[in-house]
């Protein structure tokens, strides 16, 4: 029997980042995953991985991946809005800084801000999440292949952690930083408040051995696709082939019975997973502590607290 859509995942070779391949990469996995619906007049939120101006190009979501999934969407009739929670100062200063701006240049695309708190209540309690990421029609998370020196990778699931809004990150660094598990938790927890989901991986050039901001470059040339942010994260791990059992999210995500945290059970409408084997992906060997040391804490609130002051120029 083959799997339920929302159980596939779509994973393409790519060469580069030349726009005419990238769409021509996008239209075959929207194929694969039967996304031929209509998007007239609704609103889709692009989310992706705008972690810092700090680091190298191939730490955030590469522009021409994110111009191209705009432009997509806008001739399908849909209201396109851009957003991200950064780790390190503005949505509109990292998009600046990383050139992705720049490819939007001339695209009616809104970028936002993760500005607006809603108070949710989850199993470990309670925090403020975007009110911009919660309210459209389709959330499209892009993350960054990553490695992850707290998390062993950083995906599609982590990517979901930019929707907690201001220094509630840090918060959640210190509360539950002692227990990689119990921080992973609190990541799964989010799943359910989103509506509905794609998320698209940019593996072109992932960024391997550290991360997420200090890592070197690997040519991956992998492009991946799923409406499941775990079963994307799984397809992943089994293209990188590292041990789901050693990434705290995708072990927490198996005991939970999560659909899509068995790559076995996915179906893959384009390549398989073994296609990319051999592709030299190195994880950390030993995961860093996630809680903030409490000078670290009062440096990031310091400078999360300046960016929001100072005023930003729209595009």
């Amino acid at each position: 029997m083959m799997a339920s859509p929302s159980l596939s995942v779509a994973l393409r070779r790519s060469r580069d980042y030349a726009e005419r391949a990238i769409l021509a990469d996008l239209d075959a996995v929207w194929t694969a995953l039967d996304l031929s619906r209509r998007w007239h007049g609704r609103t889709v939120l692009l989310k992706p991985n705008l972690i810092s101006t700090r680091g190298p190009s191939y730490a955030c979501t590469h522009p021409v991946f994110v111009a191209a999934l705009a432009g997509w969407f806008l001739e399908h009739g849909a209201r396109v809005l851009l957003g991200d929670s950064p780790a390190f100062g503005s949505a509109a200063a990292v998009l600046a800084k990383k050139g992705i701006s720049a490819a939007l240049r001339g695209m009616p695309v809104e970028v936002v801000e993760f500005a607006t708190p809603r108070r949710v209540a989850l199993a470990a309690g309670s925090l403020r999440v975007a009110e911009e990421a919660l309210g459209t029609d389709l959330f499209v998370g892009l993350p960054k292949v990553k490695a992850h020196q707290q998390l062993l990778v950083t995906l599609a699931v982590k990517n979901l952690f930019g929707i907690v809004t201001g220094i509630d990150k840090a918060l959640l660094h210190m509360r539950h930083g002692s227990s990689h598990g119990r921080f992973a938790g609190l990541i799964l927890d989010l799943l359910p408040l989103l509506p509905a989901q794609l998320h698209l991986a940019d593996g072109i050039e992932a960024m391997h051995r550290s991360g997420p901001l200090d890592g070197d470059p690997l040519a991956l040339h992998c492009l991946a696709a799923a409406t499941s942010a775990p079963a994307l994260d799984s397809a992943l791990l089994a293209a990188l082939e590292v041990d789901p059992q050693r990434s705290p999210l995708a072990r927490l995500a198996t005991e939970r019975g999560l659909a899509g945290s068995d790559a076995a059970a996915l179906h893959y409408p384009l390549l398989a997973p073994t296609a990319f084997h051999g592709a030299g992906f190195l994880v950390p060997e030993r995961l860093e502590p996630i809680r903030f040391r409490p000078t670290r804490f009062l440096r990031r609130w310091g400078r999360t607290v300046v960016s929001c002051c100072l005023p930003q120029k729209s595009r």
